[in-house]
């Protein structure tokens, strides 16, 4: 008998946490690596954020177990946001509050997904998605759609893609990895579509706030309200206020698949940290000026690092709407010969641009096929300029 059982075995690891742990390492070993791997924005956490963790430690009943689905108040305080943010009217019942968003995103697809459905995932996608689906049983079915399309399916294509089997659709918008944001008309366009066909969909809205050039990002339940009983809004408090390391998700959704995956929540993990979720509460329910400030940067860090990569020849960027990712199209550059080299892939290419200009950059096999790199702008303006001017002067002496 094998020792490892075959379900997790067959796990993929994070790509992107291993060209993250690949470029700390080679940093520690006292070379000045450049890393575009991580999607983490590099600013503190806000200071009124920290400071009601900081009071929360001087309340015992905090030491203490809590419930398992969140505390009641930032369940409200979720209901609330969801209202705001979202236009979607929820009680906080139907809220969960999870270990970060990953938890959100496995718990959501373990509650819904059985042994043989079928779920559409559109590519380029979040290494964690697919891995999520198989633990759940499912067959993720990739839907891609290239630079030419702006990375954004259409109905056709998912319409091509449907089977018998096909249980959920998964919608992201704005796009881990390719900083896309869907319109209003086609978020409809694929919510009346999914309405149509009965599935379920499972929408990840945790780069709700960070969009540009006037674009906002609209709710898919919001402009299909209809599909309520059939979707979960996935959602976390890491990106908009940088609380990565804080480890607090949630996911809204019908009381019946809140209710199962509570109680998967449950034996899996009990409750979340409670100093972590009244560091939370004080993110949704407090000031938000500080969010402005950190959304400036990320514009400001996007704009430079399009121009940048669209700069070097065999290099396409579409300019990202949303998120803090640019996912530049290279496939002009695969074949080509750099320092007596010639990647055939991405990730070939990728491995050689660490090795030669200390670069850290993520393949596009992580995200779905061969022939993109995904890098996170969320880094000092200092160190984004240094490493597009690396990559410049790298990919520029291809042959």
């Amino acid at each position: 008998m094998p020792r490892i059982a075959s379900r997790i075995a067959a796990i993929t690891p994070s790509a992107t946490l291993v060209v993250d742990s690949k470029a700390k390492a080679l940093k520690a070993d006292g070379q000045p690596v450049i890393g575009f791997g991580a999607g983490e924005p590099d600013f503190p956490t806000p200071a009124h954020i920290v400071e009601a963790a900081r009071q929360a430690l001087n309340d015992p009943k905090n030491f203490r177990y809590s419930p398992s689905a969140g505390l009641p108040e930032l369940k409200q305080a979720i209901a609330e946001k969801t209202l705001r943010d979202s236009g979607v009217q929820v009680e906080p019942s139907q809220v969960l509050v999870t270990n970060g968003g990953k938890q959100a995103v496995y718990e959501a697809f373990a509650a819904v997904i059985d042994t043989g459905d079928d779920v559409l995932l559109p590519a380029p996608y979040w290494t964690t998605y697919p891995e999520c689906i198989r633990l759940a049983g499912g067959n993720p079915i990739e839907v891609f759609a290239g630079s030419e399309q702006d990375y954004k399916v259409t109905v056709e294509q998912l319409e091509a893609a449907y089977t018998p089997a096909t249980k959920a659709l998964l919608f992201v918008s704005p796009s881990n990895p390719t900083g896309s944001v869907y319109t209003e008309e086609e978020t409809r366009a694929i919510g009346q579509w999914a309405l149509a066909k009965g599935i379920f969909v499972f929408t990840d809205e945790i780069y709700e706030h960070l969009t540009y050039d006037g674009v906002d990002s609209v709710s898919i339940l919001k402009v299909v309200p209809e599909l309520t009983p059939n979707c979960i809004i996935l959602n976390g408090v890491a990106k908009t206020y940088a609380m990565t390391g804080w480890r607090v998700g949630w996911m809204v959704g019908p009381q019946d698949v809140i209710a199962a995956a509570s109680n998967l929540q449950s034996h899996l993990s009990s409750n979340v940290n409670n100093i972590a979720q009244r560091a939370a509460l004080a993110a949704l329910a407090g000031p938000q000026d500080e969010v402005a400030v950190m959304h400036a940067a990320f514009d400001r860090r996007r704009k430079a690092i399009v121009a940048g990569l669209n700069a070097i020849e065999g290099v396409h960027c579409p300019t990202p709407q949303g998120a803090f990712y640019a996912y530049p199209d290279v496939r002009g550059l695969l074949g080509k010969e750099f320092d007596g080299v010639r990647p055939q892939t991405s990730a070939e290419l990728a491995d050689l641009i660490l090795e030669k200009a200390l670069v850290a950059v993520v393949p596009g096999e992580a995200f779905g096929p061969s022939g993109y790199l995904r890098l996170s702008y969320a880094l000092s303006d200092e160190d984004l300029a240094e490493g597009v001017e690396r990559l410049q002067k790298f990919l520029g002496s291809a042959r």
